[in-house]
Parts: structure tokens; C-alpha cells; sequence
């Protein structure tokens, strides 16, 4: 049997946390949290290197749209060693929340 996922409500987030988002490339470009650092999930295992340079603080609270991928990556990552914890409910949450988000181009940030 397995343990659960490490997991945190949008709301206990914290406003300088370590993000990283596992959508794919439209999904990101449509909105994202502004300090948030993408990698696709199909991408994680193969740049865990990057990734520990990118965020050599732990914890990693990571988010996808509605939080299942992002359990996957942290299920992953934390088998890995990794300190890290899903958003529940991913950017769905974080936008009704209220949370900061930009988009890739002048249109107004939205989650696909």
C-alpha cells in the first residue's frame, strides 16, 4: 500500500513558494502563477538535474490544472528524495482564489 500525497489547499501556499507547474505548453501560455517555473510532466524525469538547480530549496509544491498530474509528479519526486507537495486543486483553485496569475501573450491570464 502506498502513502498518500503529500498535499496543500491553495490558500496555505506560500506567496514565495517553490512552484512548479507540469502543464502542457498551451496550458502555461494561457495563464500561469508569475514565479512558477514550467516543465511539462512528460519532462519531469528526464530534468530532475535542472530541477534540483532550479529549486535547491525544498519544499516544491507542484500544480497542473486540477491537481492529478501534479499528484502523479509528486508521488514521483517524492519517491525521488524530493521534499515536495501537490496543490490541490491546481490552477483551477489558484484562479478562483483569487491568486496572481500572467499569460504568454497580451490576453488576459485564464486556465485551460
Amino acid at each position: 500500500m502506498t502513502s498518500p500525497v503529500p498535499a496543500v489547499s491553495v490558500a496555505d501556499v506560500p506567496e514565495l513558494a517553490a512552484l512548479l507547474d507540469v502543464r502542457e505548453d498551451d496550458e502555461w501560455a494561457a495563464g500561469h502563477a508569475p514565479a512558477a517555473v514550467h516543465v511539462p510532466m512528460g519532462q519531469v524525469a528526464q530534468r530532475l538535474d535542472e530541477l534540483a538547480t532550479v529549486f535547491p530549496e525544498r519544499p516544491v509544491h507542484v500544480v497542473c490544472r486540477s491537481g492529478g498530474r501534479s499528484a502523479r509528479v509528486t508521488a514521483y519526486l517524492t519517491q525521488a528524495g524530493w521534499d515536495a507537495v501537490n496543490v490541490d486543486g491546481g490552477m483551477r483553485a489558484w484562479a478562483a482564489a483569487g491568486r496572481p496569475m500572467v499569460a504568454e501573450s497580451d490576453a488576459a491570464p485564464r486556465v485551460l
